[in-house]
């Protein structure tokens, strides 16, 4: 799993990955990311479990692959985006006991994009660091212990909504 060190704040506007209501199509796209946008592309958390809550899903840490969306902030827009998606997220900071999500570093996949590197293999799928709201600690153990998990790891609006637990 990837996790890059807490207390070492990332530099620079890191892109969002979303995975949830917040996916083109769905609800919270329009309302929040129209015009704050300018680029979104397929991405995919490695080392993460999906699961459904009441219509939106949750992603914890874990043993799979969560598909959604890498998005970049319009210039000059970034703190009104950040700001935005921790109020939808309820992210009050870091390990708040209120928090419904806790904003964390991960690395997401590109897929279908080759690493720059030379001589990586051409199936390799290009790596980028992003902001990814995950369960906050007190949902991820409600979830672990009764939780519907998303088997593929794709969620949709049409899915029923499940168990407790909207990136």
């Amino acid at each position: 799993m990837s996790t890059l060190d807490p207390g070492c704040p990332p530099t620079g506007e890191l892109p969002f990955f979303v995975y949830g209501t917040l996916l083109p199509g769905e609800p919270n796209h329009d309302l929040f990311l129209r015009g704050r946008t300018s680029g979104e592309r397929a991405a995919v958390l490695p080392w993460a479990l999906l699961y459904d809550g009441p219509g939106y899903p949750y992603a914890i840490d874990g043993h799979g692959r969560v598909h959604g969306t890498l998005l970049t902030a319009a210039p000059g827009v970034y703190g009104e985006l950040l700001g935005l998606l921790d109020h939808l997220e309820e992210y009050l900071g870091p390990g708040h006991p209120r928090n419904l999500y806790e904003r964390v570093v991960r690395e997401v996949e590109l897929p279908g994009e080759r690493q720059a590197e030379e001589g990586a293999p051409e199936d390799e799928p290009s790596v980028t660091r992003a902001w990814v709201y995950l369960a906050a600690a007190a949902v991820t153990r409600s979830l672990r212990t009764g939780g519907s998990v998303i088997a593929e790891g794709r969620w949709t609006t049409g899915r029923p909504p499940g168990g407790p637990g909207t990136p």
